[in-house]
């Protein structure tokens, strides 16, 4: 569902301290990742504290909480919908919460922005599933995003995934597997396993209440190779 645009946008933006406002990539994304526009997240968060990126933050609520509660991590979390990451942003600025650095970028270009593996987890929240098979290539655990995030994560580093859409999941599997990832940790129905210090999503709450499973797996890379199709 496309959420509205809100009111009043421009001048909300500026008060999101927190947020790095990228212009959008006009020319081939291929060619935009060839010109390097690294992000300084030591000079941003003032330490070098590991750095964990969330992928579509939506409204922020995970992140926030996340954030909170690991406050010995620094947190970066992307957003393609200028709108959705204006309400994260002023949420984490509401709530005081410091180590967020909210980004609003295509994960397209994620490379031109995060150093090769700089990056100790990617979080994978809800993700839009994209069902129909000519969008196939947009869902983001699609094999060209997981080769991305290969560049830009760190050795040992995992990506979590949490979704109520089961053919999605399915689907996720496929391409991690194909792309050489290891996983572990698969719950089939996270609300009723004995997995702790869940957070859950705005979206998690929606699709749980309504009586749909969870679904959530942990994958890292056994080694650093970039797999191609």
């Amino acid at each position: 569902m496309r959420m509205r645009k809100k009111k009043n946008l421009e001048q909300k933006l500026t008060q999101c301290t927190n947020l790095i406002d990228m212009p959008p990539v006009a020319e081939d994304t291929r060619e935009a990742v060839k010109k390097k526009e690294y992000i300084d997240l030591d000079a941003y968060f003032g330490n070098s504290n590991p750095v964990y990126l969330e992928i579509g933050c939506g409204k922020g609520q995970f992140i926030c909480e996340e954030a909170k509660r690991n406050p010995e991590i620094n947190f970066v979390a992307v957003e393609v919908n200028r709108s959705v990451i204006c309400t994260a942003c002023l949420k984490a600025l509401d709530a005081g919460v410091k180590n967020i650095l909210f980004v609003h970028c295509n994960a397209k270009v994620l490379e031109k922005y995060f150093k090769p593996h700089s990056v100790g987890r990617i979080y994978l929240n809800f993700s839009c599933p994209f069902p129909k098979k000519a969008y196939e290539n947009k869902r983001l655990t699609n094999i060209v995003f997981l080769n991305i995030y290969k560049n830009i994560l760190a050795p040992g580093a995992e990506i979590y995934q949490k979704t109520d859409n089961m053919h999605f999941f399915e689907y996720s599997i496929e391409q991690f597997s194909l792309a050489g990832f290891v996983m572990k940790n698969v719950s089939l129905d996270l609300h009723k396993s004995d997995f702790e210090g869940n957070i859950v999503t705005e979206y998690e709450k929606k699709f749980s209440d309504q009586g749909y499973r969870i679904y959530r797996l942990e994958a890292y890379l056994p080694n650093q190779t970039i797999c191609t199709r």
